[in-house]
């Protein structure tokens, strides 16, 4: 087996990487298409690069990293999918592809990096300088039975994100995942970047995305990016002022219900170990696990 050769990736990468992504990760959704647009209009501000590693002509491992902004905690870089082909593993791979990577974070100044790991993978990160530092669990829910479209409470309007104005979702998105658990607070979810990463995502069904409203504004939603009939729950929150009334579980089911209509067969999420409130949404509506990763970090000297 001849040594991988790391480049950096080329948009025409993109139908290998989903290919790759779908064998090691196959609970994750990202299309041809959406991978393609990262690779070749990287979010703004992120100063994000990707590397694949090559051999014999096929992408035989991936990896991304760049710079977090949407926390206001400083210097915190992200190594993101590092993985490699399952026949092409303990052949040094996976250690160039993180060595570039982590290069690339040196030049941006991080003095932090987040990546995650499989529990597989842990004694890989730890021999890397991480620290395991959280659970994060993903789970399935097939929904070639739909779950029923929820009667909202009085008062309460629930709409498709198509047709609104994006600043309204934006709002609702940035404001309701600033507790959300993890590592680092998202607390600066920047409009240009997310309109970038998540209203202009090739992969955003805008049709199936849902929102509450109540008095005229908009209080939660529960965004979907599908790929064909998979689809992935890319964030449901609500507004602190309006938690405690079902609104989370309400948008979300409306959304599956939506996304289902329109031919999703099978959708997937993940939760942060911490997150009761959302973990018992998600066991309520019927996933059940299916992997979990952790989360690592390391400090740079």
């Amino acid at each position: 087996m001849n040594a991988a050769e790391i480049r950096p990736a080329r948009p025409d990468d993109a139908p290998a990487v989903v290919a790759l992504r779908a064998l090691v990760f196959p609970y994750l959704v990202r299309g041809v298409e959406s991978t393609r647009r990262m690779i070749a209009e990287p979010p703004p501000g992120e100063d994000w690069a990707a590397w694949v590693a090559e051999a014999d002509g096929e992408v035989v491992g991936w990896a991304s990293a760049y710079r977090n902004t949407q926390t206001s905690t400083p210097g915190v870089g992200m190594i993101s999918l590092l993985h490699v082909h399952p026949a092409h593993r303990r052949h040094g791979t996976g250690a160039a592809l993180f060595d570039t990577a982590l290069g690339h974070l040196l030049t941006l100044g991080s003095t932090e990096v987040l990546t995650y790991a499989h529990t597989d993978s842990l004694p890989f990160a730890q021999r890397h300088g991480f620290t395991p530092s959280r659970e994060l669990r993903y789970s399935a829910l097939d929904l070639r039975t739909a779950p029923p479209m929820p009667t909202p409470p009085p008062g309460v309007r629930l709409l498709p994100t198509a047709g609104l104005d994006p600043r309204r979702v934006h709002r609702v998105d940035a404001e309701s995942a600033r507790d959300e658990p993890g590592d680092v607070p998202t607390d600066t979810l920047d409009y240009d970047l997310w309109h970038h990463e998540c209203w202009e995502n090739l992969g955003l069904d805008r049709e199936a995305s849902t929102v509450a409203e109540v008095d005229g504004e908009l209080v939660a939603l529960s965004l979907v990016k599908r790929d064909g009939d998979r689809m992935w729950s890319d964030f449901t929150g609500t507004l602190s002022a309006y938690r405690g009334r079902g609104l989370a579980r309400l948008t979300k089911q409306a959304a599956l219900h939506a996304a289902a209509a329109r031919g999703v067969r099978t959708a997937y999420t993940s939760n942060d170990e911490a997150n009761a409130p959302m973990l018992a949404i998600n066991a309520a509506l019927g996933y059940r696990p299916v992997d979990s990763q952790w989360s690592c970090r390391r400090t740079l000297s």
